[in-house]
């Protein structure tokens, strides 16, 4: 939670106040060397499995160029600006653009540019408090991990704009060269011991870079000793100016790690949903009836079959996270140990270390519900028989970001990046926590967006992370609305579960149509509810939300959703006060949706604007062929429920689970199924 704004400070600026420490003049590098483990790590850390994750993100250093160089500006300024926003998007805690010395360039490919990247963590468990032996010592390793992800991002994605790049590691080989471009990237001093410190993290870090080149304009050495002073140093403490404020109430840094870093324990828990769920008659389906998948069989047409293709390759930074996201599928299941560990036969005590290792690993939320029958897919995609094979299932909720949300339309070249970072960041943390438990002896499975064998809709309602929403097949959070991308790790290791929330959202929702008001393709019901399924909700038009996405001209993907809804919020204490209205007074929510239009919500901010508008066409990023989404709210766009043409889908009319050859979409026949559709009454 923060006091102050941050709408106003541009992205590449970072969330710590770098840009106010002094800075030096000094050429030659005064040597140190880069903090390494705080400790050796336990026997049952983390770290005896990141192993296979360094060697996949080792394996991707190297950006493929594009035959052509994308149209990007010639401003070494707005050059860097890009690459540092890019980075800090991808959760990078600080970021430098350093110049490689001639004395160094023979070890960096003959590169002249390099964008150094930190990677702080926050506190570890105290001895005692839960995670505490997974965590302790791992915490480099963690950090170190991550930061090679960030740089091999960056380096597929300046590939992408046709320049060369390559991801490094601080190895032994280069741990002296990676050292000195940190010190020129302005990240780090000297300190007394010969170990480099930032001043905001101390030695709690660690640094990748990403040599290119793509030049840019460089930062300065930070002076010897830099630190803020005076006023600075009280602006900071407290946020202003839209910084990380240094004091740790703001921050949650006294909060136990298990609980993360929402206080999802002050909404109230039900014994069940807030919607109707008839689990005896809601039926298993093949992964066949996705409608992503069926666009690749060809059941939407020809244009959707092709878009559908290079869904994730049309924008050069969704682009530059493919490598990732492809290479961590194979690491989604393994070996189990043969014997249970020590001390990890009480459910509750392990969900308590599940969600602090979560936590500080970078998952935003983390709830665990029961793998009901009904959230598995009946048949894998090639038409094999799934039988659960998993009791409980953890979900971990990964926002999406603010700040990237509140420059875009929802709709634009960014979109589809913004899901991919968070389907990889899913992706990676499910994949290690997934590995960790099998090495304490219990089955378990990543769950990503890349491959999964279970609906993360129903788990994330049961694991108590949402409430189901007018936007209709998807959770709302109360903390970070619909901003999310969700991955799960289904196990057999003895967890609690968690209990579904209910902080008035149906009643909420009814009351606001905003969503439905926004969506280009019209495809959110302004109606009421119906029974699909078995569930009771909203029940969006998929095919019309599918298609949109899927061959939208003028970006990369949608959420449009997403970024109009009122609880997509910054997370400032007054955003709290609002969210405390909406779930203790029902009269006020009509009020508060109504306010939500007025003060503007839902604006693209251009402060927070970044990223370049490029399309890959043909292999080679260039300017968007039919532009670009400019939208902002449509206060008149209401239709009447009676005047909306929604077509659905139910269990009987999805395609085969072996199905081959296209099964086209008959809408005629989803448009009268809706008509007749049952109501929950």
């Amino acid at each position: 939670m923060r006091l102050f704004s941050n709408r106003h400070r541009p992205v590449d600026l970072g969330p710590w106040p770098l840009e106010r420490l002094p800075r030096s003049r000094q050429e030659d590098f005064p040597g140190g060397r880069l903090p390494g483990r705080a400790g050796a790590p336990g026997p049952w850390a983390v770290s005896h499995v990141t192993a296979d994750y360094r060697q996949l993100f080792d394996g991707l250093r190297i950006g493929s160029v594009a035959k052509g160089r994308a149209p990007i500006p010639d401003d070494p300024v707005e050059r860097a600006r890009n690459a540092k926003a890019s980075a800090y998007f991808l959760d990078a805690t600080m970021v430098g653009i350093a110049a490689i010395p001639e004395s160094l360039r023979e070890r960096f490919a003959g590169h002249s540019h390099a964008v150094v990247l930190l990677v702080a963590w926050e506190r570890s468990p105290r001895p005692g408090e839960p995670g505490h032996d997974w965590i302790a010592g791992a915490e480099h390793d963690l950090a170190a991990i991550r930061a090679l992800e960030i740089a091999d991002v960056l380096a597929h994605y300046f590939g992408a704009l046709g320049f060369e790049a390559t991801a490094h590691a601080a190895t032994p080989e280069l741990g002296d060269a990676v050292a000195e471009l940190a010190w020129r990237g302005g990240l780090v001093t000297t300190g007394e011991t010969g170990v480099l410190k930032n001043p905001f993290v101390g030695e709690r870090f660690a640094v990748a870079v990403t040599t290119t080149t793509l030049a840019m304009a460089a930062d300065q050495p930070l002076a010897v000793g830099a630190r803020l002073r005076g006023l600075n140093r009280l602006a900071h403490a407290v946020g202003w100016g839209g910084v990380k404020p240094a004091w740790g109430r703001l921050t949650g840094a006294s909060r136990p790690l298990h609980k993360g870093a929402f206080p999802m324990e002050r909404i109230r828990r039900r014994a069940h949903p807030t919607t109707r769920i008839d689990a005896d008659v809601i039926p298993r389906v093949p992964q066949r009836s996705n409608f992503f998948a069926r666009a690749r069989a060809g059941d939407l047409g020809e244009k959707a079959k092709r878009e559908v293709a290079r869904f994730a390759y049309k924008q050069p930074y969704a682009a530059g996270m493919m490598p990732a996201i492809q290479a961590l599928v194979p690491l989604q299941n393994g070996a189990v140990a043969d014997q249970p560990a020590p001390d990890t036969a009480d459910p509750v005590r392990n969900a308590a270390a599940i969600k602090a290792l979560a936590a500080f690993m970078g998952g935003d939320m983390v709830g665990i519900a029961p793998a009901r029958a009904h959230a598995w897919y009946s048949h894998r995609i090639d038409g094999t028989p799934i039988e659960p094979y998993h009791d409980n299932a953890i979900v971990i909720l990964i926002d999406q970001g603010f700040e990237t949300m509140e420059g875009a339309s929802g709709d634009d070249w960014i979109s589809g990046a913004q899901s991919m970072r968070a389907y990889m960041r899913g992706a990676e943390i499910a994949g290690i926590i997934a590995a960790h438990i099998r090495r304490l002896g219990y089955g378990a499975r990543a769950q990503t967006n890349a491959d999964s064998d279970v609906l993360h809709i129903p788990l994330i309602l049961e694991a108590g992370l949402g409430e189901l929403s007018r936007i209709g097949e998807l959770v709302l959070n109360p903390f970070v609305g619909p901003r999310f991308k969700s991955v799960v790790i289904t196990t057999d290791m003895p967890l609690a579960v968690d209990l579904p929330i209910d902080f008035g959202l149906q009643d909420f929702c009814s009351k606001c149509t905003k969503c439905a008001r926004e969506c280009p393709c019209h495809a959110i019901p302004f109606g009421d509810k119906i029974m699909f399924n078995g569930y009771e909700m909203w029940k969006p038009d998929v095919e019309k939300c599918a298609r949109y996405r899927i061959t939208n001209p003028k970006g990369s993907a949608c959420g449009r959703c997403m970024k109009t809804c009122p609880f997509n919020m910054e997370g400032l204490l007054v955003n709290r006060l609002f969210l405390w209205a909406a779930i203790h007074l029902p009269f006020s929510r009509r009020w508060i949706a109504r306010l939500d239009d007025k003060v503007g919500h839902g604006r693209r901010n251009p402060v927070k604007k970044w990223w370049w508008d490029l399309e890959i066409i043909d292999g080679v990023a260039t300017h968007p062929r039919a532009g670009t989404n400019a939208r902002d709210l449509d206060l008149d766009g209401d239709i009447a429920p009676e005047d909306q043409k929604l077509a659905i889908y139910p269990f009987d009319m999805v395609p085969p689970p072996d199905a081959r050859e296209p099964v086209p979409v008959d809408r005629k026949a989803g448009l009268a199924r809706m008509s007749r559709a049952e109501r929950p009454h």
